[in-house]
């Protein structure tokens, strides 16, 4: 019993493997096993002859091992929801989708749950050793569907939801990285004009002995300041994005002002608003479709509105609801739902069809959200074309100024 218990201790590595099944049909794949002999005990057990077994080589910290994305998970659980729903057992529809992920590091997530389930554990309780990846919401659902009897439906909501949220996720980030990518790459050209441009014209301009005009004197002066005080400059920049990013992170009340604030926000705040109803409907038609009750659920849709305002007014809804109020009537009282989802949510109640009703608000919300950021990228183009004109031109005409001066005088 000793042994075994050393055994069950030792920690699990990926070998890959080479050999023949039952039928005689050559076979590969990969499988975590304390070590290779205890791998080809267990392939044996599974009818697999195995000719070569390899511990496979781990990348090293400098190899640049891939990290997991929420996109990955979003993959990997549409994938399994087909394997179940095509009748694949669990097991199998494991090695299966694993074999087909192209990320290493979730090929071999995926081949430790594999062998978690194997193990006696249930998918859920898999699921549940690896938070990083799976949060509760995730796993709730998940052991929801085992309980019921119908994991491939539930799979398939899940999966539904996760491709959602990460496509909501997309959208705003699309619309945030356009405009800051262009601006980021303004600054660096600017910075390298004013650094190694613009000192070359003025030794030529000093060569004149002539007076320069303001405009030309001003950029000069700006040149001079950022040869000057330029590591000053950006060491403060570094710094103030970190203390931000800090302040975010460990004050609950910075982050929350934060968040109000963001909403405010012309253009932006719109789509934060629209992304945020769209998650709030989402998570909330999702969980109750799978069977969770609506106090429950709105503990989940808390967390996944991803705004401290919107999360402040869940969890007193979830307080109004518990009290026996009807979650339209709750909703109204936060003052921070439009009024067509409040209207959706007030027939989808009366009709007993709330989980559809909240998914078709969640749509026409992504929609909006969609529709937003083509319209902010569509208007941000030329707003950012007439800046980068603005900026780098008056520098061009600065520097040419004197040297037309002095060609109209002669």
């Amino acid at each position: 019993m000793a042994n075994a218990a050393a055994v069950k201790q030792q920690k699990k590595v990926p070998f890959t493997y080479e050999g023949v099944d039952r039928r005689g049909a050559k076979i590969k794949g990969e499988m975590l096993s304390p070590n290779a002999a205890l791998a080809r005990a267990e392939l044996r057990k599974q009818g697999i002859n195995a000719s070569k077994i390899r511990k496979k080589a781990q990348m090293s910290l400098f190899s640049g091992k891939k990290k997991i994305k929420p996109g990955d998970i979003a993959i990997f659980t549409r994938q399994m929801a087909t394997m179940m729903r095509a009748g694949v057992p669990l097991v199998q529809s494991f090695e299966i989708v694993a074999d087909g992920l192209d990320n290493p590091t979730m090929k071999e997530l995926v081949l430790q749950i594999k062998n978690d389930v194997e193990g006696g554990n249930n998918f859920a309780g898999a699921l549940r050793r690896h938070p990083k990846y799976f949060d509760d919401l995730y796993c709730s659902l998940v052991e929801a569907g085992e309980q019921s009897g119908a994991l491939e439906t539930m799979l398939d909501r899940v999966a539904l939801y996760k491709e959602k949220s990460e496509a909501l996720k997309s959208k705003i980030k699309k619309a945030m990285k356009y405009p800051a990518t262009v601006l980021v790459v303004a600054a660096v050209v600017t910075a390298i004009l004013l650094i190694k441009v613009v000192p070359t014209f003025q030794e030529l301009f000093d060569s004149f002995g002539a007076e320069l005009p303001a405009m030309t004197m001003f950029v000069i002066g700006l040149s001079e300041s950022l040869q000057a005080n330029g590591f000053f400059i950006l060491v403060g920049i570094a710094a103030i994005v970190a203390a931000f990013t800090q302040a975010r992170r460990r004050s609950r009340a910075f982050a929350d002002a934060v968040d109000k604030y963001l909403l405010k926000l012309p253009i932006v705040g719109d789509i934060i608003f629209k992304a945020t109803i769209a998650r709030f409907s989402r998570t909330l038609s999702t969980t109750f479709a799978a069977g969770v009750p609506l106090i429950d659920a709105l503990e989940a849709c808390a967390g996944a509105t991803g705004n401290a305002v919107y999360r402040k007014a869940v969890y007193d809804i979830r307080d109004d609801v518990s009290t026996g109020q009807q979650l339209q009537f709750a909703m109204r009282s936060t003052g921070v739902f439009p009024s067509m989802a409040l209207q959706m949510t007030a027939i989808g109640e009366e009709s007993g069809a709330l989980d559809s009703m909240l998914a078709k608000v969640a749509q026409y919300y992504e929609d909006e959200v969609d529709n937003a950021v083509d319209g902010l990228t569509s208007m941000m183009e030329p707003l950012i074309m007439s800046f980068l004109g603005i900026v780098v031109g008056g520098m061009v005409v600065a520097m040419y100024l004197p040297i037309f001066q002095i060609g109209a005088v002669v």
